[in-house]
């Protein structure tokens, strides 16, 4: 197991973590999102960012997962992508 294999199991059972990791859920999950759908599109960072008007490294930082980013943002990017944005609310299944 990979160095952090090992790590992410520690942080599993340590409710402190899970806790913070959970509350980052949305973050992850945009990121994930977008990086996904520009692998789909075949773009690099810097591509995407060029046709944002952007830098390579705004990108990486919305693709980083650290925050939400601003919807414009999200617009700006999608557009570079060839995409539209589209923001749905799901029940929360509670």
């Amino acid at each position: 197991m990979s160095s952090i294999g090992r790590l992410k199991k520690r942080w599993r059972v340590d409710s402190e973590f899970r806790e913070a990791y959970d509350a980052l859920k949305p973050e992850f999950q945009v990121a994930r999102r977008l990086i996904a759908a520009r692998n789909r599109t075949g773009l690099s960072q810097a591509e995407v960012a060029r046709r944002m008007g952007t830098t390579q490294s705004a990108v990486a930082r919305l693709e980083s997962g650290q925050r939400l980013p601003a919807m414009g943002s999200l617009k700006r990017y999608a557009i570079a992508i060839g995409h539209r944005l589209d923001v749905r609310l799901v029940p929360s299944g509670k």
